[in-house]
């Protein structure tokens, strides 16, 4: 069949129109099997937290035994995400007022509400990946030196970042991006929020909501920390320690999405966002979330058939590949490039001094090449639109 160039960007609509009658009919049915699999792991988290409250009463010699519990209760806060995150897109189940339940209670360890994950995520940032609107882009160098942007330099895998702020943006990286959309959310409604790369709208029945959500969320886990009686050692071994390696699991995929890709202002999945090769092992365990750039083209698949999508994308589009990396290959680009945009195909760091074109631009060709040498020199080539400057997207 004919596709068009490589040079060009093609929305995930084409992608999606071309590759539906490639799957089967089962792979857009929901798949109930995953409740399973969420109720199993919020199970071990119960047993870990029942088990923790009797800590007080193990020797001090013995308390190491716990650490390999902690492992595994990390790895289930991981699942809840990712499960959850496949429930919120309708391929788990379709009863929203159960989704609405169930994803209350499971993303409630992750402090995120639903309602907020839904306009976040499910309608802001898959309908427009890495372009200006989207909350989980990089922050553009010409933005506001805000307190989110700072934190974003600071602890974000990049060719600046420190050992011990990248150590430190492992652990806390997730608590922040919802702390400052809640905050963005919540009491910035008249005005835009410094603090976010691009803030959502809801209506003022849709906050209430997310406010309620926020607060129960608070009071479970409170709930929980007095379960644990307050006791230091409770607390580090079967709350923080798990928590905190359940969202260093979370953020080491979510880091790979889409940082290192350019701007676009179409939404071209194979540009724009990036899968990684995996052992099958994890891919089993987290619901195949590797497949990311393959969930960007079917939001609510059945995550199980993610790993067709790929093979008859490899056949489509041959010269597209390139979206699919090793875990090394996707975090040395990670951490030799700067983080912020200066224009839509390349960063800059905190001061502007290094300039690095991205890594994940269009294909490679003849043609592309001599496009890029002409923005260098003051054009930039996005689809088929002919934009006046590099700049062109980061200055709208």
């Amino acid at each position: 069949m004919n596709t068009p160039t490589s040079d060009y960007l093609i929305h995930q609509s084409v992608y999606a129109k071309q590759l539906r009658p490639l799957l089967p009919t089962k792979a857009f049915e929901p798949d109930s099997s995953k409740l399973i699999v969420l109720l199993v792991n919020a199970a071990i988290l119960l047993v870990g937290w029942g088990i923790a409250a009797q800590l007080d009463h193990w020797p001090k010699a013995l308390l190491w035994l716990y650490l390999p519990f902690a492992v595994v209760m990390g790895n289930c806060v991981i699942t809840l995400l990712f499960v959850g995150h496949d429930m919120m897109h309708g391929s788990v189940i379709r009863n929203r007022r159960l989704v609405r339940v169930i994803t209350l209670f499971s993303q409630a360890v992750l402090w995120m509400p639903p309602t907020l994950w839904k306009h976040i995520h499910n309608q802001t940032h898959h309908n427009r990946t890495n372009s200006l609107k989207d909350p989980d882009r990089n922050f553009l160098y010409r933005e506001p030196n805000s307190l989110g942007k700072r934190a974003q330099d600071i602890i974000t895998p990049s060719s600046t970042v420190t050992v011990p702020g990248l150590m430190l943006g492992m652990l806390t990286a997730w608590s922040l991006y919802t702390l400052r959309h809640v905050i963005a959310v919540l009491f910035f409604s008249q005005k835009e929020c410094p603090h976010v790369p691009a803030q959502v709208t809801v209506k003022p029945a849709e906050r209430f909501q997310i406010a309620a959500e926020f607060a129960f969320i608070v009071v479970l886990h409170l709930s929980l920390l007095a379960y644990l009686r307050f006791d230091p050692i409770k607390l580090i071994l079967a709350y923080f320690l798990p928590i905190g390696l359940g969202y260093g699991g979370m953020i080491f995929y979510i880091y790979t999405n889409h940082l290192f890709c350019r701007m676009t202002s179409i939404n071209d999945p194979l540009v724009n966002s990036v899968s990684l090769k995996v052992p099958k092992f994890f891919d089993l365990l987290h619901c195949n979330f590797s497949y990311h750039t393959e969930h960007h083209i079917f939001p609510g698949l059945n995550s199980d058939y993610y790993p067709l999508v790929r093979e008859s994308l490899a056949k489509l589009y041959p010269e597209r590949m390139r979206y699919v990396m090793t875990v090394k290959e996707a975090w040395q680009l990670l951490l030799t490039t700067p983080r912020h945009y200066l224009t839509e195909t390349m960063f800059t760091d905190w001061n502007g001094i290094e300039r690095v074109s991205c890594p994940r631009l269009i294909p490679s060709s003849e043609n592309y090449r001599q496009s890029m040498d002409k923005e260098n020199r003051g054009t930039s080539c996005i689809g088929t639109e002919k934009i006046a400057k590099p700049s062109s997207l980061v200055d709208k």
